[in-house]
């Protein structure tokens, strides 16, 4: 399984303000957006298209579209990456995973599981922060349960190598893609230097 990590000025730009303790909500926001279009680009840059037929207004030519994508924010947190995708990528379809941390263990609680479906679709799991890979893993095995989709692409906007580790352990088909390949974890789950809780940044409930 591959880790890339997008080697951009823009997205080191973004990541850095994300970082920021001071950045309010209503700019983290804006800036989780910018950088989720920017992972997304980089999470399809490989996928395969079709030739199809399309009429310019002068004449009958030829072009390339992308397959089916399907978009899975794990909850709540990835919600703040779905909407760069959508935007990108209008037709995609859109399936949700609730997932919570168990503060104690450190492992994932499902809560909730909407899928559409998965068959030879690629998709695209939308977590900001890989951590310990629990959610991550858990997310793998539920579209894999779903179906049998043509890939599954992972992208996050930090990730701990911990997380990486976790994943390609238990999903080695499954590629990653991240803004930062962080330090470490402390002993709570969090990543070093990461930029806090994503969700409560995200929403304003820190």
């Amino acid at each position: 399984m591959s880790v890339t990590v997008v080697d951009h000025p823009l997205a080191e730009h973004l990541l850095t303000s994300l970082r920021d303790r001071a950045t309010p909500p209503p700019v983290f926001r804006t800036l989780a957006k910018r950088l989720a279009l920017a992972l997304a680009l980089e999470a399809i840059r490989d996928l395969p298209t079709t030739q199809v037929a399309v009429e310019t207004p002068l004449e009958r030519t030829t072009g390339r579209v992308l397959g089916d994508l399907v978009a899975v924010p794990i909850l709540r947190a990835g919600l703040g990456m779905l909407e760069a995708v959508t935007e990108l990528f209008p037709e995609v379809a859109v399936g949700y995973i609730g997932l919570e941390r168990d503060e104690a263990s450190l492992q994932p609680q499902s809560y909730y599981r909407k899928l559409p479906p998965v068959d030879g679709r690629h998709v695209l799991i939308l977590d900001p922060m890989l951590a310990t890979g629990g959610s991550g893993s858990a997310a793998c095995d539920a579209v894999k349960e779903a179906g049998s989709p043509a890939t599954i692409r992972f992208v996050c906007v930090v990730a701990a190598p911990e997380g990486v580790g976790r994943l390609q352990r238990d999903h080695p088909d499954v590629p990653i893609f991240t803004a930062s390949l962080d330090r470490e974890l402390n002993d709570r789950g969090y990543i070093l230097p990461g930029l806090g809780d994503f969700g409560d940044r995200l929403f304003g409930t820190e």
